[in-house]
C-alpha cells in the first residue's frame, strides 16, 4: 500500500514538474520575445513561415506548431492587421490560403530569434551533455506516449523518422540564421589562417 502511494505521489510530482518547467519556459519566452515587440504566438508563426519556407499554408503552420487550423487562422488575422504577415490565395486552388512574412515581420524575427537562442542556450547549457541527452530521450519517450494516447495505433517508428528529418532541417535553419557555433568556429579558423599567412 505504501509503495503504491509513493509511486502515485512520484507520478503526480513528475507531472507537476513537467508542467511547471513548461510554464516557466513560456514565461521566459514571453519576456524575451515581448522585448522585441512580438507576442510568442506571433513569433511562433513567423518562425514557422521562415522554417517551412514562404509562402506557407495555414494548415502546415498549424501542423508544425501542434495547433488547430482555426487558432492559427485567428492569430494570422491579427498579424495581418499588425502588418507582420500577408495572406495570399493559391493561384491554382483558391481554397488554399498561404501566408508570407512582410518586411516588418522579417525585421522583427531576426533580433528576437537571436535573443531567444541566447536564453535557450544559457538555460540548456547549464546541464551537462550527458544530462541533456538523457533529458531529451526521456521527453521524447513521454511525447510518444502522449501522442499514442491521443492517437491510438500511431506509428511510433514513423514518428521517430520524421523527428530525425526535423532535426536535420533544424540544423540547417540554425546555420542559415548563424545561430550555431559551428560557422563561427569555421570563420574564426579562416581568420587565423589569414593572419598567419600575412605574418
Amino acid at each position: 500500500m505504501t509503495i503504491a502511494f509513493e509511486s502515485d505521489s512520484q507520478v503526480l510530482r513528475l507531472w507537476r514538474q513537467v508542467y511547471q518547467t513548461y510554464a516557466l519556459l513560456k514565461r521566459c519566452e514571453d519576456q524575451v520575445i515581448g522585448e522585441h515587440g512580438l507576442t510568442t504566438e506571433q513569433y511562433a508563426v513567423l518562425v514557422s513561415i521562415d522554417y517551412l519556407g514562404a509562402p506557407a499554408r495555414v494548415t502546415d503552420i498549424a501542423h508544425w506548431l501542434e495547433r488547430s487550423t482555426n487558432s492559427i487562422s485567428m492569430i494570422v488575422d491579427r498579424m495581418v492587421k499588425a502588418g507582420l504577415v500577408r495572406r495570399v490565395r493559391d493561384k491554382r486552388d483558391r481554397r488554399v490560403v498561404n501566408v508570407t512574412s512582410t518586411s516588418k515581420g522579417e525585421n522583427a524575427l531576426e533580433p528576437s530569434t537571436r535573443a531567444m537562442f541566447q536564453v535557450v542556450q544559457k538555460i540548456m547549457l547549464s546541464l551537462s551533455p550527458d544530462d541533456r541527452s538523457a533529458l531529451l530521450s526521456l521527453l521524447q519517450a513521454l511525447t510518444y506516449e502522449i501522442l499514442e494516447y491521443l492517437n491510438p495505433g500511431v506509428n511510433v517508428k514513423e514518428m521517430e523518422i520524421k523527428e530525425s528529418e526535423r532535426d536535420a532541417r533544424m540544423r540547417e535553419w540554425l546555420l542559415r540564421h548563424s545561430l550555431s557555433s559551428a560557422p563561427k568556429a569555421k570563420r574564426q579558423s579562416r581568420e587565423k589562417k589569414k593572419t598567419v599567412r600575412r605574418g
